[in-house]
């Protein structure tokens, strides 16, 4: 390890209450979104329920490691969990980061093909579409995903054992190509697929007169968190993760701690995408936002989109 990059009374200090809030409030939002989804939209099992629920799960899964951190940053970085869990902590980290992309990808992909080609996902879009998709998502974000456990490990720091990306120095150059993959292939692609998608989608809903300003709002609500998610998080995450590990790899002696800094900041961060996401479901699916928000106003758009999956009426294709 290279200890001249880092600051862990900052560490220290910063990541518990930001990981306890964003367990309390991930937990609470995603266990309630995925309990509404199972049985307020169980009769309508649509592409968006498909992967929305694979959107929770995959938050929930990383959300129950969080206390495992909880605990090592509140004993001054002491892993005292084992190498094993160490592993498993990092990759469902990876996992839960770029699957969620992914599963954000793949909603705004249904929404694309629903508002702006409604008779082709008429034709052609099925639940057993989107369940195929979701299958695949896992399978390329587990092999995106499998280097970590290889990278991972626990490494002897003076009297403690911290659980770090990568130990050996030997490993600092194969670990940031690798990084520099996730970022390309696992962040940039996917946000251009979004934005290009969103911004056909507030294209059609904008021009289209017969859709109401209340369901305006909806796609303004789906659109904003979406890229509030991204700019709050994935970016500047990738940012300072890889400049922080390319100083590391080139010595580089010029503001490497507050880069070290803002890399820990974007590190918790991150982690907010899971208490987004409630905000994202609330914009898709009525059943929550009428829990949540008392409202009993079912728009057009998602009456339609209940019985077919298209999202909006047909008049928007034409």
């Amino acid at each position: 390890m290279i200890d001249n990059f880092s600051d862990g009374g900052f560490q220290i200090k910063f990541l518990p209450p930001v990981f306890g809030l964003e367990f309390c409030t991930g937990l609470l939002g995603n266990a309630f979104a995925l309990w509404m989804m199972v049985t307020r939209e169980r009769r309508d099992w649509h592409s968006g329920v498909v992967f929305s629920c694979n959107l929770a799960i995959s938050d929930l899964l990383y959300i129950f490691t969080l206390p495992m951190l909880l605990i090592y940053y509140m004993t001054n970085k002491d892993w005292t969990f084992g190498t094993a869990a160490c592993k498993t902590e990092r990759f469902l980290f990876i996992c839960n980061l770029y699957g969620s992309i992914f599963f954000i990808t793949c909603i705004s992909l249904n929404r694309y093909l629903a508002i702006v080609h409604p008779f082709f996902a008429h034709r052609h879009v099925r639940p057993h579409h989107a369940k195929v998709t979701n299958l695949l998502a896992w399978v390329v974000v587990a092999l995106m995903s499998s280097p970590v456990l290889r990278f991972a490990h626990t490494c002897k720091k003076f009297n403690t054992t911290e659980c770090v990306s990568y130990c050996l120095v030997e490993d600092q150059r194969a670990h940031f190509t690798y990084s520099i993959f996730l970022a390309v292939f696992g962040g940039l692609l996917p946000f251009v697929v979004t934005l290009v998608s969103y911004g056909a989608i507030m294209w059609v809903v904008w021009r289209n007169q017969n859709i109401t300003a209340l369901e305006k709002r909806k796609v303004a609500l789906l659109v904003v968190s979406v890229l509030l998610l991204y700019a709050v998080s994935v970016i500047p995450y990738h940012i300072f993760r890889n400049w922080h590990l390319h100083q590391r790899m080139h010595d580089i002696n010029v503001t490497k701690v507050w880069v070290y800094k803002a890399y820990q900041v974007t590190k918790g961060l991150v982690t907010l995408s899971m208490c987004i996401h409630p905000i994202l479901y609330m914009a898709v699916f009525d059943s929550i936002r009428t829990a949540c928000c008392g409202s009993t106003e079912v728009s057009q758009v998602n009456q339609n989109e209940t019985e077919n999956e298209m999202g909006v009426v047909a008049d928007q294709g034409k």
